[in-house]
């Protein structure tokens, strides 16, 4: 794994070509300044502020590191190859979810998930699902494109607020995804840390289970105050609406069998997707009855029901592999900006700056915080937030004594959940793409996001859950039992 991040360290650069602290800054700036403008005041999605982000910096890059063209097209092809399982990730996710609105089976769990599940216990039990899913699969982009796009349906019919809902989803996955030994970023973050995988995931254990149980009783409040009164018969309409244009079947969950199945075993996201997608096309010919043209025309380009109903219309739309172009597009262009960050030196002249401003546990936890969504925000790739902050702190853990399992927990407690709250982040453009709810939208109700590195930083400063190696720790234990001695 080490190879496929191969990532420029600050001790990797001549100091005659390694940038200053001022000048890795002013192309941040810029990139910053750009988003701010063409989102923050004009209302533009992201792929031109992002574009004008990698203007500046390749043009700053140029005439004032004196780095070759060349050698940026290779730093943007090095994150851009990087990063291409994310492209075939939402391809055939969109492609996945319209193929699963015309077979049915997305229709099939709303129309059961509206019979079974209430307002007031919808959101915690939204979390606590996807959590679960998610842990068995390992994946929290599989879990929130298949199931959460059922459960946004769901929730809508019962009358709740598709960012909330949404909130849910996110926290219930990442959670899973942080504690599964499946999960591709939790075995990242063990392995650029030399730490036993079931160390760094017993190390997580305690954090992740305060946060989420946190974020369920939040999502409980919410679910409280937020269902309201339901119109009489409105989910018997939309029940009704369902029924008269699928076939509301248990067979209509093969593909979601298959899927999951797959990725039970073991098998990765893209293949274990496309089976699905494969499954649903099987299943919308054969349950739904649709011919051969149309189930792989619904594939590309998305589905338009109509239902009789509005509502349900609108929740069943989907833009199909098409449709994707749009997320994809942003995720090319955030990943290509990263790149120029990471090989113009910028990115790590930035990390080392932040590991020198460490001074106790407390402040070098805040520092591991910092870099990792900084990382998330640069580099709009949560491989990076990981591998980053994990292969340039790891000297300073060290230095106090600290078992590894503190900086990998630290990685992934702060690089992963966070990457869905940067709008342009990979993490972010898939799930508020796969999920038609925008990152602005979510943000406030995905707890996890935040609570996940504010228990971490708690944990820094108190030195709850704070391991060390067992000379450090003897050290310890020596200075205490020494104490009361030396103040007689």
């Amino acid at each position: 794994m080490s190879s496929e991040f191969d990532i420029k360290l600050y001790d990797d650069i001549d100091p005659e070509d390694r940038p200053s602290l001022v000048e890795a800054l002013i192309p941040i700036i810029g990139m910053l300044t750009a988003l701010g403008i063409g989102i923050g005041i004009y209302g533009l999605d992201p792929q031109f502020p992002l574009l004008w982000g990698i203007a500046f910096t390749g043009l700053f890059s140029y005439f004032r590191f004196d780095i070759s063209w060349d050698e940026m097209y290779s730093g943007i092809t090095h994150t851009l190859l990087m990063g291409i399982q994310v492209v075939f990730i939402l391809f055939i996710v969109y492609a996945l979810i319209s193929t699963w609105i015309q077979a049915g089976t997305i229709p099939t769990l709303m129309y059961y998930g509206l019979d079974l599940l209430h307002p007031i216990v919808f959101l915690p039990l939204t979390a606590i699902i996807t959590a679960a899913i998610t842990f068995a699969i390992g994946s929290s982009w599989t879990a929130a494109g298949t199931l959460g796009v059922a459960f946004i349906g769901i929730g809508s019919g019962l009358g709740l607020p598709e960012p909330m809902t949404a909130g849910a989803i996110l926290t219930g996955a990442y959670t899973g995804d942080k504690q599964s030994p499946l999960s591709d970023t939790t075995n990242l973050a063990s392995a650029v840390t030399n730490t036993d995988l079931y160390d760094h995931i017993n190390a997580m254990r305690a954090g992740t289970f305060l946060a989420f149980s946190i974020a369920v009783v939040l999502y409980a409040g919410l679910g409280i105050r937020a269902s309201g009164a339901i119109p009489v018969d409105r989910i018997a309409e939309i029940q009704t609406a369902l029924t008269g244009s699928f076939t509301i079947s248990p067979l209509a969950f093969f593909p979601l069998l298959v899927t999951f199945g797959l990725a039970i075993y073991g098998i990765s996201a893209i293949p274990a997707l496309g089976a699905g997608v494969f499954a649903g096309a099987i299943t919308s010919a054969v349950l739904q009855g649709n011919s051969f043209t149309s189930v792989w025309t619904v594939a590309q380009s998305g589905t338009s029901p109509e239902t009789g109903m509005e509502l349900v219309n609108g929740l069943l739309a989907s833009g199909g592999m098409v449709g994707g172009a749009w997320a994809v597009t942003i995720a090319i262009a955030a990943l290509a900006l990263g790149g120029l960050f990471e090989c113009t030196g910028i990115i790590a002249v930035l990390a080392h700056h932040l590991g020198q401003l460490s001074k106790s546990v407390g402040s070098l936890t805040g520092i591991t915080v910092l870099s990792s969504v900084s990382m998330n925000v640069l580099a709009a790739e949560q491989y990076i937030s990981i591998v980053v902050p994990g292969v340039t702190l790891g000297s300073l853990y060290e230095e106090k004594g600290l078992k590894t399992e503190n900086l990998s927990r630290a990685i992934e407690s702060s690089g992963t959940v966070t990457s869905a709250l940067i709008p342009w982040n990979s993490g972010a453009v898939f799930m508020a793409g796969t999920l038609g709810v925008s990152t602005f939208q979510y943000a406030p109700y995905y707890f996890l996001g935040f609570l996940s590195p504010l228990i971490l930083i708690l944990m820094g400063v108190t030195g709850w859950q704070i391991t060390y190696t067992e000379a450090e720790a003897d050290d310890h234990m020596t200075s205490n039992v020494a104490a009361p001695a030396d103040s007689d």
